[in-house]
């Protein structure tokens, strides 16, 4: 060896040959198979990714770039560019770089938005963990091709942050913590405080009794009030004094009359069904009414949401009633279903139908779900976590109604006369048995007259009298 490092042209020849065979030496993933728990991460979190966001462009069909990220060899071999991750070392990972739009040129996926940085920690993980990948031989074929797709997708779009569980974060402290003791002002002010920014000064008086009247009524405050708050504030408690307000607001009438319009745009409320004959809905103030006092009596949202989808349903414990019209109220939740465009002597009544439902559909989607759960009546859907299996399952349910109108009183009031009309009902039951047995010798008259004659008619009468 001594030799051999004395030689000046063996040195030269070693280093060529070193920077020559170099490039092929690339760490390759473990040979080892992958571990339950990385086969189960690899799942979850990284091939879902590549199948929605990368297979379109790099796959074995359409290697863009000569790059193939729908088989572990083509993931490792790379493309045009060079390998596409360097198991072990993610910040050396071509493909950590161009999801972390860190390189020059390259920033996947293309043409779309940076991906969410939960998912591309979990690429950063998987790489660090040696690439672990259980997909072995040449991309699988299916029968159904587009099945397997969209469960890729499904998988992947499931992992977007509105479809996670809620979680309650720990409150910040900020620098400033005599600002406000609010949970969410903390949140903003230590975000704010992070940018180098302060909060404004506070309102005066004047200007905030109107902010606050303005926020929850909708109309601004009467010369009379604004007075009021001002001496309240000039001789009370800041806080208290806006508390009392607040209060004061949150239970006028108006306060649930203008939330209670917000609601009502979610729903498309109106009183007739438009079409060419614009007919009216019947009772469809009723829907507005009850809405109005939902709001008014502070019921919580999972209450209001249940009466919307299943409001004539709910077992007794979960019925409210409202003791003072004496209502049914989670019985009209379910009559904003009715609030939709209906053809007034429509042609193609299915139609007519197929409409219907896909109008409640996407108001049920946009309002409850935050989702346009209606673009997946023809296709699945293009961006959200909705197939159109999805789609006709509910489709089916909606479908299986029948527009109606329905009782809406409450117990108390529907048996209110229940045992007067039950003893009505016998007396009235007993007065036709006896008028039908005093009308049997004049229908036996009619039956005979003119055809004496008739033996078989005859032998009727006779058996009818005994």
């Amino acid at each position: 060896m001594k030799q051999l490092h004395a030689n000046p042209r063996l040195q030269r020849l070693l280093v060529c040959t070193a920077l020559l065979v170099g490039p092929l030496f690339v760490p390759i993933a473990s040979s080892a198979a992958p571990t339950p728990a990385q086969v189960e991460f690899f799942e979850k979190h990284i091939r879902p990714v590549l199948a929605a966001e990368c297979y379109e462009c790099h796959s074995t069909s359409k290697k863009k770039g000569s790059l193939a990220l729908d088989t572990r060899d083509g993931l490792l071999k790379g493309g045009k560019s060079g390998p596409a991750i360097v198991p072990g070392q993610p910040d050396s990972s071509l493909l950590l770089q161009a999801l972390r739009h860190k390189h020059p040129t390259l920033k996947m996926p293309k043409n779309g938005a940076k991906l969410d940085a939960r998912i591309i920690a979990n690429f950063a993980e998987w790489i660090r963990q040696g690439a672990p990948d259980p997909r072995t031989g040449p991309a699988a074929t299916s029968a159904h091709p587009t099945s397997s797709a969209w469960a890729d997708t499904l998988a992947f779009r499931r992992q977007w942050w509105s479809f996670q569980p809620l979680t309650k974060p720990a409150v910040p402290t900020p620098k400033n913590s005599a600002w406000s003791t609010n949970a969410i002002d903390r949140f903003l002010l230590a975000k704010m405080e992070s940018h180098g920014l302060a909060p404004g000064s506070d309102a005066d008086p004047r200007t905030l009794i109107r902010r606050l009247t303005f926020a929850l009524k909708g109309l601004p405050p009467t010369p009379e009030q604004v007075e009021a708050f001002v001496r309240e504030s000039q001789i009370g408690n800041r806080q208290s004094v806006i508390a009392s307000a607040a209060d004061r607001l949150l239970a006028s009438p108006a306060f649930a009359e203008r939330w209670a319009r917000h609601w009502l745009d979610l729903v498309r409320y109106a009183e007739t069904h438009g079409s060419e004959g614009d007919p009216e809905i019947p009772f469809a103030w009723r829907y507005r009414d009850y809405l109005i006092r939902a709001f008014a009596a502070d019921v919580p949202a999972d209450q209001l949401i249940r009466e919307h989808l299943a409001g004539d349903l709910l077992p007794p414990a979960q019925t409210r009633f409202n003791q003072v019209d004496g209502l049914n109220e989670s019985r009209l939740g379910i009559a904003h279903l009715r609030l939709n465009e209906h053809g007034f002597q429509p042609v193609d009544t299915l139609d007519d139908q197929v409409k219907s439902v896909e109008n409640q559909i996407d108001v049920l989607g946009k309002a409850f779900q935050g989702l346009t759960i209606a673009c997946a009546r023809c296709h699945d859907h293009k961006f959200d976590p909705v197939s159109q299996r999805d789609y006709y399952a509910l489709y089916g349910v909606l479908a299986s109604g029948r527009p109606a109108q329905v009782q809406v009183d409450s117990p108390d009031v529907l048996n209110k006369n229940r045992a007067e009309l039950l003893a009505l009902k016998a007396q009235i039951k007993s007065a036709l048995a006896d008028s039908w047995r005093d009308a049997i010798p004049q229908l036996l008259a009619q039956l005979t007259r003119g055809s004496s004659a008739d033996p078989q008619l005859a032998a009727l009468s006779q058996r009818i009298a005994i």
